[in-house]
């Protein structure tokens, strides 16, 4: 199959996927960089790595996995992209047929072309197990292997050793009890550097989702809204404990793995400086940020103006309820990628642990007041403030039993939770215009607060 004469088809079908990042950008023309057959016969299975050029200049890349049968069964209709040379092309994620050869590859440590697979050195995979694509589709797209293995396929490509993988090697070297091992992954090359194409690990399928699981405990709070959250059979304080104290152990191992250093205070001014550049960018994005920008001004000068020593490591870079999961014995965290619009180089420098926290604490807010939009009851938003501060404070308590205490340290924290909220209203903004309400109110909290 000549991949390139469906260059028109997939600028068509490319911007209709949940993983596209490009979505409110005019693309302007999609190039094939190089395409490897995993899989040759009918079906047949390609691997491509495609550009995307947009009207404003700027370029993305991404992974496809492409099937091609000379007839797409009925169940595999809807991951039609086009024709070619007779026969359909389609996305081959959906066909356990052509995603089982991407296990027995890693399994056999195969390289083909540019494409290395390669097998943890005390992983013991079976290549029969076939797959079944994960529903909830996000920036990248995840592949379950007979309930035992989850292939994460990274879609949108940048050079260099993804973080996920490069974190989860190293955690799982030092006994990490807070993750899932690292049984494998996919790398290929990109710009001359090597990058990091897929990540193969453990799946964990009696795991429940953080954010399912404080918003049914919120559910259960709006229902009886004239009791207290402590009060309510569905209360997560307990787990919001447990949890502080699995993120804790985490950094702690990050430290162990990989060390950390310890700078000035020129560093907190230099972080300072780049929160009042993301909220300039903001305001221009978002004006109804601009009642908040004194406040928030004041709040980034002041961890600016701190003369405390800085402690950096590598953190997990974007941590939320959607990135943990309980299973019956502990809370493991996942998805240690990063922040998937922030340049990879900067997703692998150290950061200071209270990011994280603060990533945390937002989110206790979001699982809150989510479910408040579009309606006005003060009774049940004072109850949702209720349960975020109850929550936020278990957690940093648990958190406080394995590390410094979060909430020693103020003002860098508060800082750290306004920018988070900063960036989330850009992104509502620009996704989910509706959900603004909720950072612009928490931002409101937060600067009324401090």
């Amino acid at each position: 199959m000549t991949v390139d004469r469906m260059t028109a088809e997939l600028a068509d079908w490319m911007p209709t996927q949940r993983w596209f990042a490009g979505k409110n950008r005019r693309v302007r023309d999609v190039s094939v960089l190089e395409y490897t057959e995993l899989l040759d016969g009918d079906p047949q299975l390609v691997h491509a790595i495609i550009e995307v050029a947009y009207d404003d200049g700027g370029t993305d890349r991404y992974q496809l996995l492409l099937g091609v049968r000379a007839e797409l069964p009925d169940h595999l209709a809807h991951g039609s992209i086009g024709t070619a040379d007779g026969r359909t092309v389609y996305d081959a994620v959906h066909d356990h047929e052509l995603t089982a050869r991407l296990l027995e590859l890693i399994a056999a440590d195969a390289k083909i072309g540019r494409l290395v697979f390669a097998a943890a050195s005390d992983a013991e995979l079976d290549p029969a197990l076939r797959a079944r694509p994960v529903g909830a589709e996000q920036s990248n797209t995840s592949l379950v292997y007979g309930q035992r293995y989850i292939l994460k396929l990274f879609r949108r490509l940048q050079p260099g050793i993804s973080p996920d993988v490069e974190l989860h090697r190293a955690l799982h070297e030092v006994g990490c009890q807070h993750i899932a091992a690292l049984l494998g992954w996919i790398s290929g090359e990109l710009d001359g550097e090597p990058a990091t194409l897929a990540m193969l690990s453990e799946f964990l399928p009696n795991a429940a989702d953080g954010w399912a699981m404080a918003t049914a405990s919120v559910r259960d709070l709006m229902a009886e809204a004239d009791l207290h959250a402590h009060e309510v059979g569905g209360d997560f304080a307990g787990e919001a404990h447990r949890l502080g104290h699995a993120v804790a152990a985490v950094h702690a191992d990050l430290d162990r793995a990989l060390g950390h250093q310890t700078t000035g205070p020129e560093r907190l001014a230099a972080a300072a400086r780049a929160m009042h550049e993301r909220l300039d960018g903001m305001l221009r994005a978002v004006p109804s940020l601009a009642e908040h920008e004194d406040g928030l001004r004041a709040a980034f000068d002041a961890a600016g103006a701190l003369d405390t020593p800085v402690r950096l490591q590598r953190v997990h870079g974007d941590l939320h309820l959607g990135q943990v999961l309980r299973t019956p014995l502990l809370w493991v965290v996942i998805d240690f990628e990063g922040e998937p619009s922030v340049p990879l180089a900067r997703r692998r420098e150290p950061g200071s642990p209270l990011r994280d926290v603060a990533g945390m604490l937002r989110s206790f807010d979001y699982a809150a007041h989510q479910m408040l939009l579009g309606h006005v009851d003060r009774q049940l938003s004072f109850r949702a403030t209720e349960w975020t501060q109850r929550n936020c404070d278990a957690f940093c308590d648990g958190y406080a039993e394995v590390a410094q205490d979060p909430r020693s340290q103020p003002v860098l924290l508060r800082a750290l939770e306004l920018d988070k909220a900063v960036y989330e209203v850009g992104y509502e903004a620009a996704h989910r215009p509706d959900w603004q309400a909720i950072p612009l109110a928490s931002i409101d909290r937060l600067l009324t607060a401090g």
